[in-house]
Formats: structure tokens, sequence, C-alpha cells
């Protein structure tokens, strides 16, 4: 019996070659129900998700200093193009949507996986401006098939009872992936020897192409569904009926005020606030991010745990309630000795990990148990916007306060908008059915 085997089989008692406590922690952590789904399809599908995700993390944050202290581009450029990306990125989202309810998942996946593979290759060799540009935006245009075509693959793969566990489970390996991605880049990158970015960009091309053969061994279970190319009514329906949903609509609008008050605000000001209103060195900001990246993968199986069965909408004003309690730590250091200081902002980011740990399962959940399946590609699509859009909002936000000198501010207003995300989290509960909110089982799936 393999560890694989160990992890999915019912009877984890009848393997004494492993330790009890490795037996008694798995049992606990990941119930037999969710073990027995986690099959070949899905277990390939994991196994791809750390293997992209690896890819990620060897890029990770280097946009500004590979355009800047590499190839020689002024600041300007590389902060003026990151930002084009970003627009390229939310444009091209409901294009992709389209596209992953027309062909599939699974061929969509595999066209952008091949064109990324390719825009990283000349990303890698960008001596000039005018290929920098190209690349970037050919990066973000393809990029913005990852979100949505990957849930609507994994809402395929699992069962809806599961869905929530399943995305969860996900993100775990989203970040486990991310975190391996940045070790072997640490090892690879350096700034006085410029050729070290072609040869990590290169292998993050071959990375990328590895994982897209992945998923290609899951066609079977991404491409277009015969029964809806054939109805006409089906055919007819797209963006207009998805916008059309008011549970959608107020899910977005909650998502991206939630965001802001979150991811979006957190990557725009956080690194600043840190190094110019606590007056910290910038090496700490590695240290403190360490800590956000273990918890979520230390303490993701433990949270899915707690929230199974509990309100979605609930949850996710949990998560604005625990992020405001974040940003008061982070506000409540400037108060505080270097050390003391320190701590505090490794003590915040494991809180606001936790939230991510809650957050991270229950939207998708939510978004794909409303989505009609002939529209679901176009739900998930809509449903990542709300990043785009708070990735595209905070910074201007945060520019706001820094700018006019209320940077001391920034945490608590931050904090603020977070409560507000989640009072529409809450509004949003009354527009769904307790299945839908998490409350019930799915009808069709009741166990009797």
């Amino acid at each position: 019996m393999t560890y694989d085997n160990l992890f999915t089989c019912d009877s984890l008692h009848k393997a004494p070659k492993y330790p009890r406590c490795l037996v008694k922690l798995i049992e606990t952590l990941v119930p037999a129900d969710f073990r027995g789904s986690i099959t070949g399809p899905l277990r390939r599908y994991y196994i791809g998700t750390f293997v992209s995700c690896t890819g990620s993390g060897l890029t990770y944050s280097l946009f500004v200093i590979y355009l800047h202290n590499v190839r020689g581009f002024s600041t300007n450029f590389a902060t003026l193009l990151l930002s084009a990306a970003a627009l390229v990125g939310i444009c091209s989202s409901p294009l992709w949507g389209t596209f992953t309810d027309w062909f599939g998942p699974v061929r969509v996946i595999m066209v952008a996986v091949v064109a990324d593979a390719a825009s990283l290759i000349l990303w890698a060799h960008a001596h000039t401006e005018s290929r920098a540009v190209l690349a970037a935006l050919l990066l973000a245009l393809f990029g913005g098939a990852g979100w949505g075509p990957s849930s609507t693959l994994l809402s395929r793969i699992v069962a809806s009872e599961h869905r929530q566990r399943a995305f969860g489970f996900n993100f775990m390996l989203v970040n486990l992936g991310i975190g391996f991605g940045l070790l072997v880049s640490a090892s690879i990158v350096n700034l006085h020897h410029p050729e070290s970015f072609v040869v990590l960009y290169t292998f993050n091309a071959g990375v990328t192409l590895l994982g897209g053969l992945i998923v290609l061994t899951l066609r079977r279970y991404g491409g277009a569904i015969k029964e809806h190319r054939e109805d006409e009514k089906l055919r007819e329906e797209g963006w207009r009926e998805v916008l059309r949903d008011r549970r959608l609509r107020q899910y977005v609008l909650a998502a991206v005020v939630l965001m802001i008050g979150g991811y979006g605000s957190q990557e725009a000001g956080y690194s600043l606030f840190v190094v110019n209103n606590l007056k910290l060195p910038v090496h700490v900001i590695g240290v403190i991010f360490f800590f956000n990246t273990t918890t979520i993968v230390g303490a993701q199986l433990w949270v899915l745990n707690r929230i199974e069965g509990k309100s979605r909408t609930k949850v996710m004003a949990l998560v604005a309630l625990i992020w405001f309690v974040f940003w008061v730590i982070l506000d409540t250091a400037l108060a505080l000795p270097k050390v003391l200081a320190i701590v505090s902002l490794c003590v915040a980011m494991i809180v606001f990990a936790v939230g991510e740990t809650m957050l991270s399962p229950v939207g998708p959940a939510l978004v794909n148990e409303i989505a009609p399946e002939h529209l679901r590609g176009r739900y998930n699509a809509a449903a990542g916007l709300a990043w785009g859009l708070s990735g595209t909002l905070a910074p201007a936000i945060t520019a706001f306060y820094f700018d006019d000198h209320l940077g001391n501010w920034w945490p608590l207003g931050t904090g603020i908008t977070a409560l507000i995300g989640g009072a529409l989290m809450l509004r949003l509960g009354r527009l769904l059915s307790p299945s839908e909110d998490g409350r019930a089982p799915h009808p069709t799936t009741a166990i009797e």
C-alpha cells in the first residue's frame, strides 16, 4: 500500500505499517467520504494544480524587478505595463468564460498553456520595450484563462456535496506549489547574473507545459457537453442570462468590496506600510509572509472541517471580521517598538491566512452551486472579475491614502472596507436557498 492509497483508502486502520498517529490525523482532517472521492481524475487535477502553481511561484513578484533591475527599463514603464497587463486580464476574462462554455474547459486551458509557455520564452528575451509590452500583454491575456476554466473543470470531476472541501484542498495545494516555486526561484535568480532570469523564465515555460499535459489527461471530463450544443434554447443563452442573475451580481459586488479590504490592499500597500510607516527593514517582509503560507498549508484541512455545513455567506462575513482584526493589529504596530512590531505583524499575517482558508473554499463552491451547467464557465469568469477589479481599484485607493499623507490611517480605513464587504455578503444570504448557501445538502445528493 502506498501513501496515495493510505490517503484514499476507507479502511486506514488496516494499514499497521504506518504510524497510528498519522492514520488518526488523516482520518480526522480528511473525512472518509471525501477521501473516497479523491480518485484518479481528482488526484491528477490536484497534481496539475501543484505543478502549475510551482511555475507561478518561480516568478512570483519579479515583474517590476525584472524589467527595471535586469532589463534596465524605467520604473514608470514597468509599473504602467503592470497596470496595462492587469486591465487586459480583466477584459479577457468574460471571453474565456464564453469559450469555456462553448468548447469545454480542457481545450481552453490547453490553448492558454501553450500560448503562456511561448509568451514566457518571449518575456525571457525581452531586450526591447516593444518586446516587453508584447510579452506582458500576451501573458496577461492567456493568464486570464486560468481561473474560470480550472474552476469549471474541478466542479465537473467532484460531486456537488464535496465541492467546498475540494476547492479548499486545492487552495492549500496552490500555496504549497507557490511556496515550493519560491524556494526553487531563490536558488536560481541572481541580479548580478541577468542570464539567470532567462533560465528561470524558460524553466517556468517548461513547468507550465508539464502542468498542461497533466490537465490533458482529464479531457474526458473537460469537453463541451453534447446535450448543450444540440439544445437550441441552451445555445442561445449567454451573458444576458448570467447578468440577470441577481445572486451572482450581489456576490460579485460583495466579493469586490471584501477583497479590496483584503487581498487587493494587502498586495498594493502592505510592503509600503511596513517599510515607510513602520520603518522596518525590507527583508522582514519575506519572514512575515512565511507565516502566511505555512498557516494556510497547516490550517486549511482543519478549517474545512469547521466550516462544513455552515452558511457560506456567514462564513465570508466572518472572514471580513477576521481581516478587520488583521488591519487593526497592523495599525497598532505603529505604537510598538521594532521587535514587538515585527512579532505583531507575524501574528497579524497568521490571522489573515486563517481568513484566506475560510474564503477560498466557500466562494467558488457558492458560485458553482448557483451556476447552470451550460453557463458554468461564464459564471466562474464573472466571479473571477472580482479578483481583477479589486486588484485594480485597491492600488488607486491605497495611493490616495499615501499620497495625501494619510498612510497611518490606511489600515483602519481598509479594515472598515472589509466589514462593508462582510455586510454585503450577509445581504446575499437572503437571496440563496439553504443548499446554495451550504446549510443543507444538495437536493440531488442528499442522504436519505
